[in-house]
């Protein structure tokens, strides 16, 4: 029989979910900051200034 890992307990349980969450949200402010990059290229050339 294969041997499961032991589980984590409640505290190690919550930690992993609130270092994930603040992994999430970084993730996400760096994807909204690109958007909004590329966004500003695109208008700025648009307009001629490139």
């Amino acid at each position: 029989m294969a041997k499961h890992p032991p589980r984590p307990t409640l505290t190690e349980a919550d930690e992993f979910r609130r270092r994930r969450r603040g992994r999430n949200w970084a993730i996400m402010f760096v994807l909204f900051g690109l958007c909004a990059l590329f966004y500003a290229i695109t208008i700025v050339k648009m307009m001629g200034g490139g």
